[in-house]
């Protein structure tokens, strides 16, 4: 499980080679695009990673925070705190990598048209899980009071 704080910017490691799908081309041709969904509100967030770097066992992928997200340039803006699900797809290039509006898919399901070589591909998905993003300031979470019970019996207390 990923952990991480809302409102910073987060490192991950996590598998891909071993389930790699496209391995005609180069792992210099290959990005990861990041889909980040809410448990809670289903919300769902998509990023390019800032920095990758692919090894042979893992890649460290790294997500900034911005107020203003921008999905290639690796920035999100992961709100309320909670647990979320991530999924990771497999982008490829024949040609040059660039990750930029009109050059990478924006998700999972986006085919970029005309087909070229600069044009990212999305091959699939290579690995998921569950990521808990702990608030910053420790003020978004539920705040309870506790009331004085009643005295009295056969008497349901809900509180204020």
């Amino acid at each position: 499980m990923i952990q991480a704080t809302t409102e910073t910017g987060f490192t991950i490691y996590v598998q891909t080679e071993d389930n790699r799908i496209n391995t005609d081309v180069a792992s210099g041709q290959i990005r990861h695009l990041v889909k980040f969904t809410n448990d809670l509100d289903k919300s769902v967030y998509y990023a390019y990673p800032k920095g990758e770097i692919i090894k042979d066992r893992f890649t460290l992928i790294s997500i900034l925070y911005n107020a203003t997200p921008d999905i290639y340039l690796g920035k999100t803006k992961l709100l309320p705190a909670g647990y979320y699900k991530y999924e990771l797809y497999e982008v490829s290039w024949v040609g040059t990598v660039t990750v930029s509006l009109g050059n990478a898919p924006a998700t999972e399901d986006d085919v970029l048209t005309p087909a070229a070589d600069t044009k990212g591909i999305v091959q699939g998905l290579v690995t998921k899980g569950k990521m808990y993003l702990a608030e910053k300031d420790g003020t978004q979470q539920v705040q309870y009071t506790q009331r004085e019970a009643p005295t009295e019996t056969n008497y349901i207390y809900y509180g204020q």
